[in-house]
């Protein structure tokens, strides 16, 4: 902007655009500048491609386009993979394996650089496999069922020594299910009912036992009794002529006509009873 020799005011319009470009560049440099970690993150700040430094979540700056801040995921995350192996008796058997971990924050820096962002692909998936493959071919069929919380705990034990290398943290190790061939299911159905029969046979014959026993005992008991009352004395004629009544099946007994007296014979009560 200049005035000419008559007053006039003139404005030079290319200093102007090279005043707003060089405001705008500014700006944009500004732009480039600054950055942002969400929650959940880590920055891992990289110049010209090498690792400089980690950042925490939050605002920050650095050297536009020097630096760059790549984000690394350090949340609790799930990875749930199909898996199929064969048992040490060489039965096949799949497996939905569930695994929940997270990123060491503090060596963020270290896996980016070895591994990249995608560890979780490179790392994770191919583990959770060769783990439950090398478990499971140390156990039987049976025992894959019997002993599940074994095999998902000596799993787990495995999973977490091979990926603390990595700076991997596994929080945890679930087998979601075992699914084995139709002739096994089968097999295993009819050794189950087989079983079932068994206690079923062997309840049967204790309860038969028992019976036989409680006979046994009421037998000799009725005969202790017996014994204990002749021993002492208590069978009087009286106490036996008592025991034949008490059998009697209420026929008359037979009956002598030997006059104008009817006379009733009570020897057939009291001989029965062994007097």
């Amino acid at each position: 902007m200049f005035r000419d020799k008559q007053g006039n005011v003139h404005i030079h319009f290319g200093g102007v655009t090279g005043l707003v470009v060089g405001l705008l560049l500014l700006a944009w440099l500004v732009f480039l500048s600054a950055y942002t970690v969400p929650a959940g993150f880590v920055g891992v700040v990289t110049r010209f491609g090498a690792v400089q430094r980690i950042v925490q979540p939050g605002f920050g700056i650095k050297i536009p386009l020097v630096e760059d801040v790549v984000k690394m995921d350090v949340r609790t995350q799930k990875d749930q993979t199909d898996a199929t192996a064969d048992s040490i008796d060489l039965q096949a058997v799949t497996s939905t394996i569930a695994v929940n971990y997270n990123l060491d924050p503090q060596y963020a820096s270290q896996v980016y650089s070895s591994v990249g962002t995608d560890y979780a692909d490179i790392l994770i998936a191919p583990a959770i496999q060769n783990i439950f493959k090398a478990t499971t071919a140390q156990f039987t069929a049976e025992q894959l069922i019997d002993q599940r919380e074994a095999v998902r705990s000596k799993a787990e034990a495995s999973l977490k020594s091979q990926l603390a290398q990595y700076h991997v943290i596994v929080l945890n190790f679930n087998i979601v299910n075992f699914n084995f061939s139709d002739q096994f299911n089968q097999a295993i159905e009819a050794k189950q009912v087989a079983q079932q029969q068994v206690e079923t046979a062997k309840q049967l014959l204790a309860k038969a036992q028992v019976d036989a026993q409680t006979a046994v005992a009421q037998a000799q008991g009725q005969a202790d009794a017996q014994k204990a009352l002749k021993d002492a004395g208590s069978l009087t004629p009286e106490y036996l002529e008592f025991l034949a009544i008490q059998k009697w099946n209420g026929s008359l007994p037979s009956v002598v006509t030997g006059g104008a007296t009817p006379f009733i014979d009570l020897s057939q009560f009291i001989n029965s009873t062994g007097k």
